[in-house]
């Protein structure tokens, strides 16, 4: 991982203040309202929403919450309609960006996220400006406390994991396939392993590293307005060095 994953993001979002954990819970929402609308409100029948009752646990929401959304996608009276849209641009300094979002007024949101990019001095592009530069894999993170590497390591590439990282100081990271990662993080779960993230990402290729504090400051600020709008799903980038902003975030 080496400083790429998106771990450090994560660990700040679980040590977050209640306000900013509710907006978390506001985003797997709306998965969970697609996920049912998809598929049903019955997880053994519906992996699409299986994956993200798995993402919801990793991100520390309650059970009870969980079940509530899933009612509440499922009921008579719901009108839950998102639309899933991926915007991409450039941040400051050429930062490749990709924007994940789900929607019930596409023009609202598309307005706000180009909005954002130029307010931080970055510009919104054409669709594939950007893509593909990034790769879409199953990410597991597996807290390495009282965890054996090896064991975890020969269990996750036996249930069909892609790759086992381990530079990391908190969490080994495990990749599958996109479409696989329900069936390894099930293999591994089923052999008593629990994780700290379980989503798909956008992993990048290349990475460009922020040299100046008005390119670090515009690029903290800006995946701060990403992330403070419920439309946002997920942000995905290329910026080497973003624990270097940290202070400004």
């Amino acid at each position: 991982m080496s400083g790429h994953s998106k771990w450090s993001t994560i660990k700040r979002k679980k040590g977050a203040n209640d306000a900013a954990m509710a907006k978390v819970f506001t985003k797997i929402g709306r998965e969970i309202a697609v996920a049912v609308k998809e598929g049903g409100p019955d997880p053994a029948s519906n992996s699409k929403l299986k994956n993200v009752i798995a993402k919801a646990k990793a991100a520390n929401i309650p059970n009870d919450n969980i079940d509530r959304a899933i009612k509440k996608a499922a009921g008579e009276g719901s009108t839950a309609n998102y639309e899933e849209n991926i915007y991409e641009g450039y941040g400051p300094s050429g930062i490749a960006v990709m924007v994940e979002t789900l929607t019930d007024n596409k023009n609202r949101t598309a307005g706000n996220v180009r909005h954002y990019f130029d307010k931080c001095g970055g510009n919104m592009g054409q669709n594939g400006c950007v893509s593909f530069m990034f790769s879409r894999y199953g990410v597991l993170a597996v807290e390495k406390e009282d965890v054996d590497e090896e064991a975890l390591m020969d269990a996750a590439l036996e249930a069909g994991a892609v790759d086992f990282l381990s530079d990391d100081e908190s969490v080994y990271e495990i990749r599958t396939e996109a479409n696989d990662i329900g069936a390894v993080r099930e293999a591994l779960e089923a052999a008593g392993y629990t994780f700290a993230l379980a989503e798909v990402q956008y992993i990048p290729s290349t990475y460009t590293k922020l040299e100046d504090e008005d390119s670090l400051k515009a690029m903290a600020k800006m995946l701060d307005l990403f992330e403070d709008d419920d439309d946002v799903q997920n942000v995905w980038h290329n910026w080497e060095n973003e624990e270097d902003a940290e202070q400004y975030m």
